[in-house]
């Protein structure tokens, strides 16, 4: 059942779309915290401070206000919410481990504000959240029972799955989300690339695989933003985004725990692939929470073709 944003028909909103879909109580309650805590944060980025804060994250990074501000949001509504055992920000760098003793407790890693830089700019950005049941993050994100980003652009829209298909939520002008689609879906191959990394640092299998997608017609689509490029790919239907390995930098960018294990969650919900060139990105064992994978994510084809790329030039180079 899909409805459109401002409509006057009936609606769903989130909280009765998880319960329609048996989602568990203690899953439901803290989806629904999150997606309260992103009320705070949009209203942050619409009227808060786009300066630096002062500080710098785990990687050294320098912080922006709206960074810290919508980590502490998400870090309150987490606290308070009863259901969570343990999280783990992008923002931090060691996990807050909590009480929880009513019934399933559950863990989170999320990215507070991917894409901060964007907002002085006034690009998208976004929220990206990965959740576990009970209190260990360190695994492969196979595990992972629900994923979710929120995306903060013309409009603000939540993704999220449980495990049983990939679902669209829209905020409307009481700020409550309601349904837009539900089982999202991406085809077997896309039309649209996004690529991240400096192309004179891409390896030659990963050079070589742009000019095919380039020679089939794929045109080039790429916001500098995480989440707004994978919602492209999920909204449309189609396309690819990577983030290579790179020369002088193997393990390219992105983050496994915060970034690509939801990411890849929701992609092969909706019927797509995550790979870092050689395996599933979401069978790949953490080993630190600071841990990074390239990535090649989207329609099925599109990656199993990077992956054939990638392997190509490993026998060539040994």
């Amino acid at each position: 059942m899909t409805s459109e944003p401002g409509s006057t028909k009936f609606q769903i909103d989130l909280r009765r779309h998880l319960r329609n879909n048996e989602v568990e109580r203690n899953l439901t309650i803290l989806i629904c915290e999150l997606a309260e805590a992103s009320k705070y944060i949009i209203n942050s980025i619409r009227t808060g401070d786009l300066g630096v804060a002062g500080t710098s994250n785990l990687y050294g990074e320098e912080q922006l206000e709206l960074d810290v501000l919508s980590d502490r949001i998400l870090q309150k509504r987490l606290k308070n919410s009863g259901v969570v055992s343990s999280f783990l920000s992008e923002e931090s760098s060691e996990v807050v481990y909590l009480a929880c003793e009513d019934g399933q407790c559950y863990s989170v890693a999320y990215d507070p504000l991917d894409g901060s830089s964007l907002v002085d700019v006034n690009l998208a950005v976004g929220t990206i959240i990965s959740i576990y049941a009970g209190s260990d993050l360190m695994q492969t994100g196979r595990k992972q029972v629900a994923a979710m980003y929120i995306l903060y652009g013309p409009r603000t829209t939540i993704v999220y799955s449980t495990g049983n298909g990939v679902h669209e939520f829209a905020m409307n002008q009481l700020m409550e989300y309601t349904l837009v689609q539900e089982n999202v879906t991406i085809d077997k191959a896309g039309g649209i690339y996004s690529p991240g990394g400096q192309r004179n640092l891409y390896t030659d299998g990963t050079r070589e695989y742009v000019l095919s997608l380039e020679a089939s017609g794929h045109k080039l689509r790429y916001s500098g933003g995480f989440v707004p490029d994978i919602n492209q790919i999920l909204m449309k239907g189609r396309g690819i985004f990577m983030y290579p390995h790179l020369k002088g930098h193997p393990n390219g960018k992105l983050r496994l725990l915060y970034e690509l294990n939801p990411m890849a969650f929701l992609v092969e919900q909706a019927g797509g692939a995550a790979s870092n060139g050689y395996m599933p990105i979401m069978d790949i064992k953490p080993q630190g929470i600071d841990d990074r994978a390239p990535v090649f994510i989207g329609c099925k084809e599109d990656v199993a073709m990077a992956e054939s790329f990638v392997a190509r030039e490993l026998a060539v180079t040994g």
